[in-house]
């Protein structure tokens, strides 16, 4: 499959934001990790993190490397000197009195192209969102017609959440479209977090994530995207923060 017809599956949008973390901006180090481990373009991953509410920072503004050319020598000595002993953590503890992230390692071991030469870390297993058997009800249910509604509720599932895995089995033609959804929203043109108004600065995380059917990390970067801050998690704060680190 070629990068241009490769589809965004749910296992791999799992990989992508368990690589990110709480990362945020995302730096252009992780997206290009993240583009060579994932094998999608990294045009690609920035837009897909952007499509699930991450701060990604400019492409274009990040390209200084921060190695210098003796540190960049140096890391390659000694990466060389240790392989297949050292992972990316242990590398960035060990190397230069842990001057740089393992984020940082990983970008530039990436652009020297010896990233072959670098222990893997344990494997994290992603949970699945749905087993087997909830897919292959899932499937029933939309091929006899259910609605989203409908399936949500015999999956104990959110009505997001089976949207996203809709849209994820039409992709890999398990299913022939998208089931319709009995209570339309379409006419609502206020977003669920402008619609808390004022009370959003007196609720928590959870709450509005609750409220708005987000996750809590989705939420975070949105409110920093917008400036807003809540009963514990100040927004404002971390936009102006990440606007004056991009300005420097």
């Amino acid at each position: 499959m070629t990068e241009k017809t490769k589809k965004w599956s749910d296992e791999a949008v799992a990989q992508l934001t368990g690589m990110v973390g709480t990362q945020s901006p995302v730096g252009v180090d992780t997206v290009e990790h993240a583009a060579e481990a994932l094998g999608f373009t990294t045009r690609s991953v920035a837009s897909k993190l952007r499509q699930l509410d991450y701060d990604v920072a400019s492409m274009a503004k990040e390209k200084t490397s921060a190695f210098t050319l003796d540190e960049s020598a140096e890391l390659a000595d000694f990466v060389v000197n240790n392989a297949g002993s050292l992972t990316y953590k242990e590398i960035a503890e060990t190397f230069a009195s842990g001057k740089f992230s393992a984020k940082q390692i990983q970008g530039k071991l990436l652009a020297l192209e010896l990233t072959g030469s670098v222990k893997p870390a344990e494997k994290v297993e992603v949970a699945r969102t749905y087993t087997e058997a909830e897919e292959a009800k899932f499937i029933a249910m939309a091929d006899a017609g259910s609605f989203i509604e409908d399936i949500a509720t015999a999956l104990n599932k959110t009505v997001a959440s089976v949207r996203g895995k809709a849209l994820s089995l039409t992709r890999k033609g398990q299913i022939a479209k998208i089931p319709a959804q009995r209570v339309s929203h379409a006419k609502e043109t206020v977003d669920p977090v402008t619609a808390l108004g004022d009370k959003i600065t007196g609720m928590t995380v959870a709450d509005i994530a609750k409220a708005v059917d987000k996750t809590e990390r989705g939420l975070r970067t949105l409110l920093t995207r917008r400036g807003i801050k809540v009963a514990d998690y100040d927004g404002a704060a971390k936009k102006a923060k990440a606007e004056a680190k991009a300005a420097a």
